[in-house]
């Protein structure tokens, strides 16, 4: 994946700072402990930008988790419905099931497409140079 270093698509896939690509914005990289799964750093270590922008910064990230759910549920679909081609009712559980523990993932990855949607690779924030 290193291949991709630089581009945003890097920086949502990896969870690492949307400036650097150096570290993870998170506490915990697994994303399934889920007592740590939406805790992250205050600043990169590396290039000091700050991850939450504004209080309630991530809210908007509440718009982006439900297309990420909706190509979750329907990857799910296509491949229950369409290419093993089961049942509708069995179909439908396998989506509640992969809904279910895809969450935390769905999560971690609005997070990180929202945050990208405002910062870029090498260019930090003109008030982030000052700190």
């Amino acid at each position: 994946m290193k291949f991709l270093k630089g581009t945003r698509i890097y920086s949502i896939i990896s969870g690492s700072c949307p400036v650097c690509h150096k570290e993870s914005m998170y506490v915990e990289r697994n994303p399934y402990k889920l007592s740590n799964t939406l805790m992250m750093k205050e600043r990169c270590s590396h290039c000091n930008t700050k991850y939450k922008i504004e209080p309630s910064f991530f809210y908007g990230a509440m718009y982006v988790s439900y297309p990420v759910g909706i190509a979750f549920a329907t990857a799910a679909f296509v491949l229950s419905y369409l290419v093993f081609n089961l049942n509708l009712i069995i179909t439908y559980g396998i989506i509640v099931v992969v809904m279910i523990f895809a969450l935390p993932l769905i999560l971690r990855l609005s997070r990180n497409i929202w945050i990208n949607f405002f910062m870029s690779y090498g260019k930090p924030r003109p008030e982030e140079q000052k700190l």
